[in-house]
């Protein structure tokens, strides 16, 4: 199977097998062993209760195949959400909480995390506020939720449109990547895991970015190399800065203006959301171009970012009043410092430059160069 630029759906089961990736204080477990390290974990005398949080999406996809592959003789409780960014906020938390205290949850309880980013950065946030902080476990569903959201211990909610506003570091007691849940997935998704993929290749990688020049060509077990490696860059980033005061910074290439893009259209009721994803790729494009004309990237990597992932991705057509509205939001990125917005620049295709700054008119240009 061969998979194309805007076709990534998987179908085929992977041969690549995929080695255990050590984190600070818990490591990530792929397919079969993250089911027999679960079996290790949830016994009765280590856990009260287990508490299984899913969005109607995974509870209908991804929660049945969990079940019959967890050994476990811990009772199980399942609390569902709505789907949706829309909903990754306080008002779902107490809720959360709320039927936590209802069902019986104590400090010896545990919660299992089965769902992308909006269930693995919510449910992660409200086991370390819970009664002062429980055990979780990510089972991420989706591709972005497996190479991003679920590694490296950030958990939180957005405040209003503005996104992850609120939130905590504290690593989960293990993740379990089991790429059977990507078979389900739409393919919309999948593009939006992959824009985190690229990331990870432009600011540390250039030899792991030059796989993604011929999509067209990898096959189902490339990927399944591809989402380890990607996974295993992003852990070894954090493993040297897991409270982001220096080269974790270099994780939010993409994200001040894909953020303020996301929020953007998360706060206009007429726009159609945007994945997390396609808002990051759009920001990759916009911040790779201030990384050329502040004299850090070659125009020539700037056209190859710029061509491949608008090659994989949909342009999205901005007006002026829309980019100004978009600019007003980096107010409130959570990055800034002394009042100031700060970018992580490419320094070149697969180094990056942290703190650094861009005006409102470079800003413009990158606008400009995007839509035209």
């Amino acid at each position: 199977m061969k998979l194309h630029k805007k076709d990534l759906i998987l179908h085929l089961k992977f041969s690549f097998i995929m080695q255990t990736i050590v984190a600070t204080n818990y490591s990530v477990y792929f397919d079969a062993s993250g089911y027999e390290k679960l079996a290790s974990i949830l016994v009765p005398t280590h856990y009260s209760k287990l508490f299984i949080i899913v969005d109607e999406n995974t509870s209908e996809h991804c929660l049945p195949h969990l079940l019959k592959n967890l050994a476990t003789e811990v009772a199980i409780e399942i609390i569902e959400l709505e789907a949706g960014e829309i909903n990754k906020n306080i008002t779902t938390c107490s809720e959360v909480w709320g039927a936590l205290s209802d069902l019986g949850a104590d400090r010896k309880s545990i919660i299992l995390n089965l769902g992308g980013g909006v269930v693995s950065d919510l449910g992660g946030f409200v086991a370390c506020t819970f009664k002062r902080g429980i055990d979780f476990i990510n089972i991420p569903t989706t591709l972005l939720a497996m190479v991003d959201a679920s590694i490296g211990g950030k958990n939180g909610v957005d405040l209003g449109n503005l996104k992850n506003q609120i939130g905590i570091i504290r690593e989960p007691k293990a993740v379990v990547v089991d790429t059977k849940f990507l078979e389900t997935l739409p393919q919309n998704e999948m593009r939006s895991g992959l824009a985190e993929m690229l990331k990870h290749g432009l600011i540390f990688d250039k030899c792991y970015w030059d796989k993604f020049k011929n999509l067209k060509d990898l096959d189902t077990d490339d990927l399944n190399q591809l989402i380890h490696q990607s996974i295993e860059i992003k852990n070894t980033i954090v493993s040297e800065d897991l409270t982001e005061q220096g080269i974790r910074k270099s994780l939010n290439f993409g994200h001040t203006l894909g953020h303020a893009i996301e929020s953007y259209f998360l706060e206009d009721e007429t726009k159609t959301n945007l994945l997390h994803g396609e808002a990051i790729a759009i920001g990759m494009i916009l911040e790779s171009y201030i990384s050329q004309e502040k004299g850090l990237l070659s125009s020539e990597e700037y056209q190859e970012i710029k061509y491949i992932i608008s090659d994989i991705f949909e342009r999205v057509d901005f007006t002026q009043s829309e980019i100004a509205n978009i600019i007003d939001l980096l107010i409130y990125d959570k990055k800034n410092e002394f009042g100031k917005v700060q970018f992580a620049l490419l320094d070149g295709i697969g180094q990056i430059k942290i703190n650094q700054e861009a005006d409102n008119t470079l800003i413009y240009k990158a606008f400009e160069d995007y839509v035209h």
